[in-house]
């Protein structure tokens, strides 16, 4: 197994609206990143991942992109942007940006150009196609955000694909010049010094020509087995990796969401010449009620089985990323643990521990290193995620579902709960910005804030913090092969790595019950790494307490 420092490296995502505002306009900017690099520096984290800093009219909170070249004014300014980019490489610290190439925003100047007749030269630059009849769209395709994938444009009398939000056109990368386009705009990032790329949504870039009906799923058809994993996507990922990737020493991720642990081996194996690693999401897509939509926790053996898959299947033949949460998705505390006061800390430093000590390299989510929950949303007007408010609309005003049976499966998995601010201090609006921020603060701020957290040795902070050393020390926590065991256990996760003479054992309790365990014989006496309860481990077996979790190792 090749070493490389990507996979040695802990990542941590920014989500710049939400991370740190600087000039009291109420959104965070550049200027707040870079006053806080400090913070991620005693951290330990080694790359920040940067949600989209672009210029963008943000109806979709900059994944809807006008000029890629530019910094959103809301954001600051390309010089504020180099001198983050400095002060971080300063600190040894890397920058991922988030490369959103599936499409553009519709007021992009491409889609401008090429919605004004069929035969600008940026027509084909976008997927245009005739209606059915003059009433309907070309195919039944539903789109992420709700509503149709298709939207009509008067001005040519054809509709345009967007996958996302109508204001979201998907671009057409079977034409030579949209790569051609995409490519020069990354060339010119890197040459600008930056570490690598996030890639949105980069499954879907390549569409099959012929874009019949979708199987119905609730109101629309899908478009998934024609636009996910598309017959040219590997072709196209190959080219931008000879002409762009290869050619730089930098770290690339790709968002695949549907992807198998055998798809997963051509995006990212280690001789592909694709992508380093690519984020799959069966962990987090597995338990809707209402499509995504639920308010259950999924149950640990089903957890333990798709992860321990991922961790088997893909060791010594591609690299895993490991996450429990990230911008998309609710807070993991209050979806994988329990955000109770009585359980909340040790349960975000279990959830840690499991995380961590698995191979691949590991996502540190904005505020997970706090053990930040999940938001009290208690009226739809709160909401600023386009997701949620389409969802309720599709789900409620349509009369499908009461409001009583949608709302804690929309307030449980809303994207929004990963969006409140940062909470910094215990000063108004968590010392986030000095005016009433783009979205409300969580409530809970006063007890869970940063200024506390580093303060106290016995924190949810520190025990991050520890994490990452322990990952630095120990090879065997970045490259030891995985086995679980235990494998029917509906209170524990288990799982050892081993790496030549060095073994560790992970232990999780993921119930709020205590649960016995019998150590292993080859780990009776060995050296406790870390444990987020006093107890001691060397009674042949032991009672966990509820979410207790330790990791031992043997050399």
């Amino acid at each position: 197994m090749k070493k490389t420092w990507w996979k040695e490296s802990v990542i941590y995502q920014i989500y710049p609206r939400s991370f740190m505002d600087s000039n009291g306009d109420g959104i965070g900017d550049i200027k707040g990143i870079t006053g806080k690099l400090d913070y991620l520096k005693y951290l330990g984290i080694d790359i920040i991942w940067l949600s989209p800093v672009y210029q963008s009219p943000n109806d979709d909170n900059g994944y809807d992109i006008s000029d890629y070249r530019s910094i959103m004014s809301e954001f600051g300014t390309m010089d504020d942007f180099d001198e983050m980019l400095e002060e971080a490489h300063k600190r040894n610290i890397r920058i991922v940006m988030d490369l959103v190439v599936n499409h553009t925003s519709d007021e992009h100047e491409w889609f401008i150009e090429s919605r004004k007749s069929k035969e600008n030269p940026y027509r084909d630059y976008y997927i245009w196609r005739e209606g059915k009849d003059a009433a309907a769209p070309p195919n039944n395709w539903g789109s992420c955000f709700g509503g149709p994938a298709w939207e009509y444009d008067a001005a040519t009398d054809m509709y345009y694909l967007h996958l996302f939000s109508k204001k979201q056109p998907d671009l057409n990368w079977d034409h030579p010049m949209v790569r051609k386009e995409v490519f020069d705009m990354m060339t010119w990032w890197c040459e600008k010094g930056i570490d690598g790329f996030r890639m949105d949504v980069i499954s879907m870039i390549s569409k099959t020509k012929d874009m019949p009906d979708g199987e119905v799923h609730d109101l629309y058809g899908d478009f998934a087995p024609y636009c996910v994993h598309g017959p040219n996507v590997h072709k196209y990922l190959q080219e931008m990796n000879e002409q762009v990737l290869s050619k730089y020493d930098i770290m690339t991720v790709g968002e695949t969401s549907g992807v198998t642990p055998e798809q997963a081996k051509l995006y990212a194996g280690e001789d592909t010449n694709e992508l380093n690693m690519v984020f799959q999401f069966e962990h987090v897509e597995s338990d809707g009620k209402y499509g995504k939509w639920t308010d259950e926790q999924i149950p640990l053996t089903t957890l333990k089985k798709l992860l321990s898959r991922w961790q088997t299947e893909l060791y010594g033949k591609a690299w895993n990323s490991l996450f429990w949460d990230n911008h998309d998705q609710p807070r993991a505390v209050s979806r994988f643990g329990n955000d109770s006061p009585q359980y909340r800390e040790v349960s975000a430093k279990m959830l840690a521990t499991c995380l961590h000590m698995m191979q691949g390299t590991p996502y540190i989510y904005q505020g997970e290193e706090l053990g930040m929950t999940n938001y009290p949303f208690s009226d739809r007007k709160e909401f600023r995620d386009i997701e949620s408010i389409h969802a309720y609309e599709e789900w409620c005003e349509s009369g499908r579902l009461s409001h009583e049976a949608f709302w804690p499966c929309l307030i449980f998995k809303s994207r929004d709960n990963a969006r409140t601010p940062m909470q910094w201090d215990d000063t108004a609006y968590a010392g986030f910005s000095s005016a009433q921020p783009w979205i409300a603060v969580n409530p809970n701020y006063t007890e869970i804030n940063a200024k506390a957290q580093t303060s106290d040795p016995d924190s949810v902070f520190h025990y991050y913090k520890k994490l990452i050393t322990l990952r630095k020390q120990y090879p065997v926590i970045v490259y030891g092969k995985y086995e679980l065991l235990l494998e029917n256990s509906e209170d524990l996760f288990v799982y050892t790595r081993t790496l030549e003479d060095e073994k560790i054992l992970v232990v999780c309790n993921f119930s709020q019950k205590e649960a016995d365990f019998q150590i292993p014989e080859s780990f009776q006496n060995a050296v406790c790494l870390i444990s987020n309860t006093s107890s001691s481990y060397k009674e042949e077996t032991i009672t966990l307490k509820p979410y207790e979790a330790f990791v031992l190792l043997k050399k």
